[in-house]
């Protein structure tokens, strides 16, 4: 696993700002996996890449400060200060509340670190929760303004350390949340194989072109499985990867040009 990812990054690195590694897929594997992300993540960043860690954490107090600390943040060990997994963002679930996002509040601050707080989800049942109406909105648009608040506090020059997570299948949604939270990044997933298309993207980025990450996971990493790219051959993946990027970047880029 190792081995692919890093021949992926040497294939990407140089048209791909950043990566997001499910943390579940390794955690699956135990020990060794856990370790296999920790290495992804430091190749990564030895390439220039943002990585952010994929974990959806939840949690207050102590806990969230450990989640906090094990992702973003350091830890003593007999008086040596070490980085568990030192990513650069982390996807979190706000449920909990403003106890369950502070302690992470204080790791970005302290470490120029950042998270991305679920707002709006891609997948289908999504709605059974978020789209509930209370007083008279969307429960995903108390959520983003939220996120909002909590990015206030936690300011970059343009941008905050405190971004969202808003689906790539909603774009009207997106749009409307776009509004609510005009000074963080939003994580657009659902790109690709959920079938979102740079059309249907263009309203989660800002008037300066800036704002979104838009991710793709099985469309990159398995693009030599898909029947466009399967003249690369299994064994030349990372050239089909890097072929799917390119494709990714024409639509996106061509569809911003015509917003």
């Amino acid at each position: 696993i190792l081995q692919f990812n890093k021949a992926l990054i040497d294939a990407l690195y140089d048209v791909v700002p950043a990566i997001k590694p499910q943390a579940a897929y390794y955690e699956m594997y135990g020990w060794a996996g856990v370790r296999t992300l920790a290495e992804t993540i430091r190749y990564a960043q030895s390439k220039g890449m943002f990585v952010m860690t994929d974990g959806k954490r939840n949690d207050i107090g102590a806990t969230m400060t450990a989640y906090a600390t094990a992702h973003l943040g350091k830890v003593d060990v007999d008086g040596v200060e070490l980085e568990p997994f030192g990513a650069d963002a982390l996807t979190v679930n706000g449920y909990l509340g403003t106890d369950g996002i502070q302690p992470l509040l204080d790791v970005c601050e302290k470490y120029d670190k950042g998270i991305f707080v679920l707002a709006k989800t891609s997948n289908p049942s999504s709605g059974e929760f978020q789209d509930r109406i209370i007083d008279g909105r969307p429960l995903y648009e108390h959520v983003g303004e939220k996120v909002a608040q909590w990015g206030a506090e936690c300011m970059g020059d343009e941008y905050s350390y405190i971004g969202a997570v808003v689906g790539a299948t909603y774009p009207e949604m997106g749009k409307v949340l776009r509004k609510i939270m005009p000074k963080s990044y939003i994580l657009v997933p659902g790109y690709g194989a959920q079938s979102g298309r740079g059309k249907d993207l263009v309203h989660f980025f800002n008037e300066d072109g800036l704002g979104a990450i838009v991710n793709s996971s099985r469309g990159i990493i398995a693009a030599y499985k898909n029947e466009k790219y399967t003249q690369y051959g299994a064994e030349n993946f990372g050239d089909a990867s890097r072929a799917a990027v390119m494709d990714m970047v024409a639509d996106i880029n061509g569809a911003l040009a015509n917003k």
